[in-house]
C-alpha cells in the first residue's frame, strides 16, 4: 500500500468530470437525505426489502475464504445483504486507480493516506460528515478523537479503521546468557558488552568463532538504542508531553547515531543489517548466528515460527527486553505511529444517487462496531467459535481450525488488547509484555505533506546520510550541514512548518 502511485489521476478527473455532468442537470436524480432513516432500523434482525443489497468492498491483502464463508452468511441474515469481497494481494492500488478510471467504482473501499487524499482532492469521494448521526456505534467503537484521522481538506472523506497496537522488542537468546555466566542487559553498555561477547566469546560452545551479537531489518535493529535517547531512527515528529520535536533536530541525535556506530565499529553487528529485508534477519538468528534481535512477539514464538528455532537447537531460549536505561529521561522501547497503519474506509462521491446502497453500507459499517457485530467479525459464531465466560473470550477448537480469514471483515478494525490475547492464547504473556512496553508518539501518520514536497525522496535521503554517519563515511562534525542540505535540496523546512500547523488543527497538542 505504501507504493508509488503509477497512474495518473488524470483520468480519474476525467471521470470524475462525467460524473459531476449526471449530477448536475435537472434535480431529478435521487439523493440522501442525511437525515433519513435506514431501511432497516437498529436491532432488527432482518431487513424489510426483498432483495439483499449487493455491495462491493476491496482492499489490499491475501485470504483464502473458506467455502462455507459464515461470516459473509451472518451478515447476509442480520443486514440482508449480500457482500462481494474483492481482496488484492498485489499491485493494489494500480488495480484501483485503473477501476476508477474507468469508471468502475467499488461500493467501498480501503485507502492509505496518500491514495485518499489523491481522491479527496479530486473530488472523488462522498463526504460522511452530514451522515455521522447513522454512525453513533461506530463513532464509540473508535472515538471522536481518532475521527480526525480521516479528515482531508477539512472535510470527513474517509472513516478510519481503529489500529492495531504496535508490537516489538529486542529478543535476546537466554541460553547464550547463562552459557556465558552474563546477566540480562538493562542499560544500554549492559547491552554492548553482552553483544560482544555473544561475538567473542563462543556463546553456542562449538569451539568456533561464527556467532555476533545483534541482527534486525534495516534501522530498526537499533530501535531500543534510539529510544533510550527518547528518539527514533528517522525525521518523524514526535509528541512528547504535549510537544511537537523533529527527532532529526534534536540535539541527541548525533549522541544516539554515536552510539549505534560504536556498536558497529566494534563488529557486534550484523554487516547486512541495513540491507536486511522482511525474515532475513529472523532467518539468521533462528539458525543461531546471532543473538539478540527486534522483533515482535509473532515472529519469534507463534507457534511456526517457534518451531523453526526448535527444531535448529532444543535448547534455544528467547526471551524479551524492555526498555533500555540511557540519557533520556524517558526511554522507550520504539516509536509508535499515533495513527497506526493508518487504512481509511471511503465511498464514491456517486454512491449519492443510490440512497438505499449508501444507507447499507453505513448500516454495515456501524454493525461491525458493535460488540455483538465485532465479535463476529473477530471470531466467528457466538457459542460455535468462540464462547464467552465473564467477558472473557475462549476461541474453540472449530473457531481455531476455521475463522482464519475474518480479519478482512473486521472493516472499523479491533481491539487488539482482547483480540490478541483472545486469539493467541497460548503467547498471551508475550503479547502483554509487548503491548505493555512504552513508545513515543510519532505524528506523522496525520499529516499531508505540502504540495511540492516529495516525503519518499527526503526519507531517503536520511537514510543514505544515517548511513554514511554510521559506517564513518562521514564525520558526525558534518551532521549540521546534512541538515542543511535536506532543508535546501529537500524543501523540508516547508514540511516542517505545514506538520507544526496541521498537529496544532487536529488538537494533537494544546
Amino acid at each position: 500500500m505504501k507504493k508509488k502511485i503509477t497512474k495518473s489521476l488524470t483520468a480519474v478527473a476525467l471521470v470524475l468530470s462525467l460524473l459531476t455532468a449526471c449530477s448536475s442537470g435537472g434535480g431529478a436524480e435521487p439523493t440522501v437525505s442525511p437525515n433519513s432513516t435506514s431501511n432497516q432500523e437498529k436491532g432488527s434482525t432482518a431487513s424489510e426489502t426483498k432483495q439483499p443489497i449487493k455491495i462491493e468492498i476491496v482492499q489490499d491483502g491475501t485470504v483464502q475464504f473458506p467455502e462455507n464463508d459464515f461470516i459473509k452468511k451472518a451478515l447476509l441474515d442480520k443486514l440482508n445483504i449480500d457482500l462481494t469481497m474483492t481482496v488484492e494481494p498485489t499491485e493494489y492500488i494500480s488495480k484501483l486507480n485503473t477501476r476508477v478510471a474507468g469508471g468502475n467504482f467499488p461500493d467501498l473501499m480501503i485507502l492509505d493516506k496518500n491514495q485518499a487524499q489523491k481522491y479527496s482532492e479530486s473530488g472523488a469521494l462522498l463526504d460522511f460528515g452530514p451522515y455521522m448521526d447513522k454512525l453513533p456505534d461506530y463513532v464509540s467503537f473508535l472515538g471522536e478523537e481518532e475521527l480526525k484521522k480521516g479528515l482531508f481538506q477539512g472535510e470527513q472523506y474517509t472513516l478510519p479503521k481503529i489500529a492495531g497496537k504496535p508490537t516489538g522488542t529486542y529478543w535476546i537468546r537466554k541460553d547464550w546468557l547463562d552459557a556465558l555466566g552474563l546477566p540480562m542487559p538493562t542499560t544500554i553498555d549492559e547491552l554492548f558488552k553482552v553483544a560482544k561477547a555473544f561475538t567473542e566469546n563462543d556463546p553456542d560452545k562449538n569451539n568456533k568463532k561464527d556467532t555476533f551479537g545483534i541482527t534486525g531489518t534495516e534501522l530498526n535493529t537499533f530501535a531500543p538504542v534510539f529510544g533510550a535517547y527518547g528518539l527514533v531512527n528517522s525525521g518523524s515528529y514526535l509528541i512528547k508531553d504535549n510537544k511537537l520535536s523533529n527527532a532529526l533536530y534534536d540535539p541527541a541525535m548525533k549522541d544516539a547515531l554515536a552510539e549505534v556506530k560504536r556498536f558497529i565499529d566494534a563488529g557486534v553487528v550484523d554487516p547486512e543489517f541495513l540491507s536486511n529485508k522482511t525474515n532475513v534477519a529472523k532467518d539468521k538468528a533462528f539458525q543461531g548466528k546471532f543473538g539478540i534481535i527486534y522483533e515482535g512477539w509473532s515472529g519469534i514464538v507463534k507457534a511456526d515460527a517457534k518451531k523453526v528455532w526448535k527444531d535448529a537447537n532444543p535448547n534455544t531460549e528467547w526471551t524479551q527486553l524492555g526498555a533500555l536505561t540511557g540519557p533520556s529521561e524517558k526511554s522507550y522501547v520504539s516509536g509508535v505511529e499515533m495513527a497506526g497503519w493508518l487504512q481509511l474506509l471511503a465511498v464514491p462521491k456517486n454512491m449519492e444517487k443510490d440512497p438505499e446502497k449508501l444507507n447499507k453500507i453505513l448500516e454495515l459499517i456501524n454493525y461491525v462496531s458493535t460488540e455483538e457485530g465485532n465479535l463476529l467479525v473477530s471470531y466467528g459464531i457466538k457459542d460455535e467459535h468462540f464462547t464467552i465466560d465473564n467477558g472473557k473470550v475462549t476461541i474453540t477448537d472449530k473457531g481455531k481450525a476455521e475463522s482464519g480469514f475474518t480479519f478482512v471483515y473486521q472493516f472499523t478494525g479491533r481491539k487488539d488488547e482482547k483480540y490478541l490475547v483472545a486469539k493467541f492464547s497460548e503467547q498471551a504473556e508475550y503479547i502483554e509484555y509487548e503491548l505493555g512496553l512504552p513508545r513515543v508518539g510519532i505524528a506523522d501518520g496525520y499529516v499531508v505533506p505540502p504540495t511540492g514536497f516529495n516525503k519518499a525522496d527526503a526519507d531517503r535521503f536520511v537514510k543514505e546520510e544515517f548511513s554514511e554517519f554510521l559506517y564513518g563515511k562521514k564525520s558526525l562534525d558534518q551532521y549540521d550541514q546534512f541538515l542543511k542540505t535536506l532543508e535546501d535540496s529537500f524543501q523540508y523546512k516547508m514540511y516542517t512548518e505545514s506538520v507544526e500547523t496541521q498537529v496544532k488543527e487536529l488538537g494533537l497538542i494544546k
